[in-house]
C-alpha cells in the first residue's frame, strides 16, 4: 500500500536545553510547559507514523547542502552558559544514512550541490525538540544543513526539490524559531517587537502559494523584521518547509510566548 502523504512542519525549538534542566524560569514556566505539551502531542496528530525524519535545523549551515551520515550520531552541545546537566543530555536516536542518496538525487536534479558529514552530531535544534517528541529515541533521523548563503528563495527551492519524500514516508521537519534576538528575548521589548511580526507571519504563512512564497522570500519587509531576526538563520528552516509544502494549505499549529516573545509553528498538509 502506498503511504499517505505526510505533512511538512516547522516547529519552534525554544532556547538552549530548556525542557531538560532547571533554568530557574528563564523562559517562563507556563510558556515552557505549553511548548513542551505541543511537542509531546505532535506525533499523535500524524495520520501515519513516519519511516524517518529529514530535519533542517537552524543550527547547521554549510556552503552546500550537507547530510549527517553517521548511523549513530553523537551529541553536539552547541550552546553555552547553562548548568552542567545541560552537557550530559543523551538522545541516542539512530541516524538514517540510507536516505542520503535519495536526498542527494532530488537536490542534484534541482541544481544543488551536496556533501556528507559522517562525524557531526545532533545539534540542539534537533535533539531538544525531538527528544520531547520521540523520548524513546526510536525514530531514524537524517539531518540536512541549511545553505550558508541564507538566501530565502534558495531554501524554498530546496524544499520544493525535497517534496517527493513526503510521499515516501518521510516527515520533513524544520526546527527554528520565529523570533530570535537573544539580546532582548527576556525583556518587555521582545513582546512589543515580536507581536507585529508574529501577526504578519501567521497571516502570510497560510496564504495560498505562490503568494506565501513571494511574501516570505521578502521577509525583511515584514514589521520589525531585523529586530526579530538580526540574523535570519532561525527563520530559514521555515523556508524549506514552505517549499516542500507545494500547493498544500497551511495551518498555524502553535502560537505562544517563549521568554517574552511570540513564537509560531506551522504545518502544511494533513
Amino acid at each position: 500500500m502506498k503511504p499517505t502523504r505526510l505533512p511538512t512542519v516547522f516547529v519552534p525549538h525554544g532556547g538552549g536545553p530548556w525542557p531538560f534542566v532547571d533554568l530557574g524560569g528563564r523562559f517562563g514556566e507556563s510558556e515552557m510547559a505549553n511548548l513542551r505539551r505541543f511537542l509531546e502531542q505532535y506525533p499523535s496528530t500524524l495520520r501515519q507514523k513516519p519511516k524517518a525524519l529529514l530535519v533542517i535545523s537552524a543550527h547547521w549551515e554549510e556552503a552546500v547542502a550537507t547530510m549527517m551520515t553517521s548511523p549513530q550520531p553523537p551529541m553536539l552541545y552547541d550552546y553555552y552558559g547553562f548548568p552542567d546537566d545541560a552537557y550530559q543530555i543523551q538522545w541516542p536516536a539512530p541516524g538514517y544514512p540510507e536516505l542520503a542518496p535519495r536526498v542527494a538525487e532530488l537536490l542534484h536534479k534541482a541544481g544543488f550541490a551536496t556533501d556528507t558529514n559522517e562525524e557531526r552530531g545532533y545539534d540542539h535544534g534537533t535533539f531538544v525538540p525531538l527528544k520531547v517528541m520521540y523520548p524513546d529515541a526510536d525514530m531514524p533521523i537524517l539531518q540536512l544543513s541549511m545553505l550558508r548563503s541564507l538566501n530565502p528563495a534558495d531554501h524554498i527551492r530546496m524544499g520544493r526539490a525535497l517534496a517527493p519524500l513526503r510521499d515516501e514516508g518521510i516527515l520533513i521537519l524544520g526546527s527554528g524559531q520565529s523570533f530570535h534576538n537573544l539580546r532582548i528575548n527576556r525583556t518587555d521589548l521582545a513582546r512589543q517587537v515580536s507581536e507585529p511580526f508574529d501577526t504578519w507571519l501567521k497571516e502570510v504563512a497560510v496564504m495560498p502559494r505562490p503568494e506565501r512564497e513571494r511574501r516570505l522570500s521578502d521577509w525583511v519587509s515584514a514589521p520589525n523584521a531585523k529586530l526579530v531576526h538580526p540574523r535570519e538563520e532561525h527563520l530559514l528552516p521555515l523556508m524549506v518547509i514552505l517549499g516542500a509544502a507545494l500547493d498544500d494549505p497551511g495551518e498555524i499549529i502553535y502560537n505562544g510566548l517563549f521568554g517574552k516573545a511570540w513564537i509560531t509553528g506551522v504545518q502544511y498538509g494533513r
